[in-house]
């Protein structure tokens, strides 16, 4: 086809609706070119700015990009995060590549490009944000959501279309890996702030991917790819309320199905969930991608597909209509069961119309799209040596908020008094996390993911660890650091020197916790599950030692999951929990230490106090909790929603606005007046929890409805009023319908889910009410200045 009429075609004309250009595209392709639309190839962008190679290792089988091309690409699979890459130099490698795509195929269409952004843009000099458990600590949407668009823009930048995040699994079992990818285990937090963290990522123009739809995180005994056992009411009021008002509310454009199987059905092939659920009732109308492999594992692990053919067939009949991260089932095995006629071709033009319409809403398809990506705009493209250095992906915007994140997120569990540090004469900083430029990170951290395979690349952002930073903090002290012992090492050879610099210290600050890694490679991140939550190798061993010195002990976490920490929890003079606070995480600490940021973080998780209590959540029945019955107590010692501050709160004022009874499809309304009585400005987080005594299924003792962040003067106060409505007492009942039923309910204001400070009964009237995915989500919340 000529250059004219590739650009004098319908699929061109700007004033036609996106649909309507697809189909006129589709009418004009060939099967082949339909396919290729469906899958990715994954590539490594040249570190000369060349084109991309493909990525080759044992799960990927071996492309020809000159016998794919002329079909067209559907997706360029993750240029910048295979291998290090100058920023500049990989943008005008994808460019050169997105030029070569579009002039191969015959309608000029260029590859849609993806990449990882769970913890920010996860290319080699990018900026490394605290990881989505820091998230949930912060319980902050409106800082998400500028953090959102910030990684949006940079990716944008450099001629990315699509980011795999966020991650909406609600954690059921600690001992999990991917806990640290988690934002939380309660799923009205993970929904508001995933919420956020869309809506800004799709700001700046990058589609979004709400992942793992559903279930992932609720495997057996906490083992990644696990069976997952749940029933129709945990799914429904647990697992699913996280994607729905995420599909709901942020004008996400894409979802990732999980690995996993519910209930004999893997996700993959499931088309009540893709199809029925996500778009029939929801009314989703993006793309469904697969999670990496995720239809060859119909065949290769599920054992529900004979071939790979069939495999593709189940997975496009169930509405996947992207293959990743490379072409395998959907390439020749599909296209050989459509011309066996197992495949109607109907069933390949409603994913292509879908991926086609993304693409013409990004502008892919416009006679004016070019493939120099906005940062390359202003470059001398001839030049490449000199583009080198010249894109920044870590800028000064990037790292304050990454710090304010950091800062905001980290939670001071317990305190004697000792904190802050009030310029002590001698520091001890102990333990494998105190001078460890790797404590902050999470596994697909850019660093950790990919970095590791590359030792001899420089990590590319700074990265001060807490020793540094505690050293600028306290340029008066003088600090001892001793590493006492590895990360999950066995060797206690260190110990002696260990405790030795603790005993001649006024105060010891203990860094325990965790490295990130795949598959084993790490304590935390995917593949990295444990068998009970005690610190990693004989880092408690060390803790004991140092507490038994008599010194005070300033315990810090830097992990990706909640640990058991044993005696610390009694005789440690404070405990800090940090989850991954990214690359800004060392001076978040120390200033947190020193007192000069007032800690605001909350518990996204649970803190237990026991390693072998799991599963368990706060979220949970009755039977959950502890009893005469039964040896095991599964009390958390820290609870969801806990934190500390350096400041005081009273709360008080109580207030019903109106009666005491309200309609099944009614509101209620109660506020109560919170006041900062301390000498310093901090933030209380006003948490309102629902209690529903007698329900006609077995509820939770109590769930999370409502939040604010109410930050303070001292001596200031403020009213916190919510406006309840009813629909938030929905629940699934026998029937497996939704409802909202008449009965006794009880409004709880807490400082966490362990600290109740006030209630507040209402009665709910009327004739069971079924309500669905339209009902109200939020209570509205109100946060009113005193005197």
């Amino acid at each position: 086809m000529t250059e004219t009429t590739v650009h004098s075609a319908p699929w061109r004309d700007t004033a036609s609706t996106p649909q309507e250009r697809a189909d006129s595209l589709i009418a004009a392709m060939t099967l082949r070119e339909k396919t290729a639309q469906l899958f990715g190839i994954w590539v490594g962008a040249s570190t000369e700015g060349g084109e991309v190679a493909p990525h080759q290792n044992e799960m990927n089988p071996a492309v020809d990009l000159d016998e794919i091309l002329p079909n067209g690409l559907g997706q360029l699979t993750r240029p910048f995060g295979t291998a290090p890459v100058d920023p500049a130099l990989g943008a005008l490698s994808l460019q050169r590549t997105q030029q070569r795509i579009a002039a191969a195929n015959r309608f000029g269409i260029p590859a849609l490009v993806h990449e990882e952004c769970l913890a920010g843009f996860a290319a080699w000099q990018a900026t490394a944000y605290p990881v989505p458990l820091a998230w949930g600590a912060t319980f902050n949407a409106e800082l998400i959501r500028t953090m959102g668009a910030l990684i949006g823009a940079d990716m944008r930048s450099v001629g990315v279309h699509q980011g795999l995040a966020p991650v909406l699994d609600v954690v059921r079992d600690a001992r999990w890996g991917r806990v640290e990818e988690t934002i939380g285990e309660d799923p009205y937090l993970i929904g508001t702030l995933a919420t956020a963290y869309i809506q800004g990522l799709e700001s700046s123009g990058i589609v979004a991917t709400l992942k793992h739809f559903v279930g992932y995180s609720a495997s057996k005994a906490g083992r990644n790819l696990a069976p997952v056992s749940v029933g129709a009411r945990e799914l429904a009021d647990v697992l699913l309320p996280p994607f729905e008002m995420a599909i709901r509310e942020s004008g996400v454009r894409s979802v990732m199905h999980a690995y996993t199987d519910l209930d004999g059905v893997p996700s993959a092939a499931d088309a009540s969930l893709l199809t029925d659920l996500l778009r029939d009732t929801w009314g989703f109308d993006g793309t469904v991608v697969a999670d990496y492999f995720g239809v060859a594992f119909l065949k290769n692990l599920h054992g529900v597909a004979g071939s790979l053919g069939e495999a593709a067939a189940a997975a496009l009949a169930a509405g996947v209509d992207v293959e990743l991260p490379t072409v395998h089932a959907f390439g020749e095995h599909l296209l050989a069961e459509v011309e066996a006629g197992r495949v109607p071709v109907s069933l390949i033009d409603r994913a292509l119309r879908r991926v086609l319409v993304q693409k013409i809403e990004l502008g892919l398809l416009d006679e004016d799209w070019s493939a120099v990506p906005p940062a390359l705009q202003d470059s001398d493209l001839q030049n490449s040596a000199g583009l080198e250095g010249s894109v920044t992906l870590d800028t000064t915007a990037n790292r304050k908020l990454a710090a304010r994140i950091a800062e905001e997120s980290i939670v001071l569990a317990s305190n004697n008094g000792i904190l802050p540090l009030r310029n002590p004469g001698r520091i001890a900083v102990v333990g494998p996390n105190a001078d460890n430029t790797a404590a902050f990170l999470g596994c697909y951290s850019f660093p950790a993911h990919v970095g590791g395979q590359h030792p001899d690349v420089p990590v590319g952002i700074e990265l001060p660890t807490v020793a540094q930073a505690l050293r600028a903090e306290f340029q008066d002290s003088l600090i001892t650091v001793a590493a006492g012992c590895s990360i999950d090492g066995l060797s206690t050879e260190g110990f002696d020197d260990a405790v030795a610099a603790a005993s001649e210290a006024d105060v010891v600050i203990a860094l325990m916790g965790d490295r990130a890694g795949l598959f084993g490679r790490g304590t935390s991140g995917e593949g990295c599950d444990v068998e009970s939550l005690v610190l990693p190798g004989v880092q408690q061993q060390l803790l004991d030692r140092l507490v038994e010195t008599g010194v005070p002990v300033v315990l810090v976490l830097l992990t990706g999951r909640p640990y058991a920490v044993g005696s610390a929890v009694d005789k440690a003079a404070a405990i800090v929990q940090a989850f991954f606070p990214g690359e800004e995480g060392g001076p978040a600490v120390a200033k947190i230490l020193s007192g000069s940021v007032n800690p605001s973080g909350r518990l996204p998780v649970s803190i237990p106090a026991r390693p072998g209590a799991q599963p368990s959540s706060y979220l949970a029945s009755p039977l959950a909790q502890a009893s005469s019955v039964s040896n095991i107590d599964p009390a958390a010692a820290y609870p969801f929603g806990h934190g500390l501050s350096y400041t005081t709160f009273e709360w008080s004022g109580l207030e019903v606005d109106g009666p005491s009874t309200v309609p099944v499809d009614g509101a209620a309304n109660a506020s109560v007046t919170v006041t900062n009585t301390g000498d310093r400005a901090g933030v209380e987080l006003v948490q309102l929890y629902l209690h529903d005594p007698v329900a006609s299924v077995v509820r939770p003792v109590q769930k999370l409805v409502g939040y604010a962040r109410v930050p303070l003067e001292a001596k200031a106060s403020a009213k916190v009023s919510f406006t309840v409505p009813a629909d938030v007492a929905s629940f699934t009942g026998r029937d497996g319908k939704r409802i909202v039923e008449a009965g006794d309910v009880e409004l709880r204001f807490g400082a966490s889910s362990g600290d109740i400070r006030l209630r507040a009964g209402f009665q709910l009237t009327g004739e069971t009410r079924i309500v669905d995915h339209t009902r109200r989500l939020h209570c509205d919340v109100t946060v009113t200045p005193g005197n």
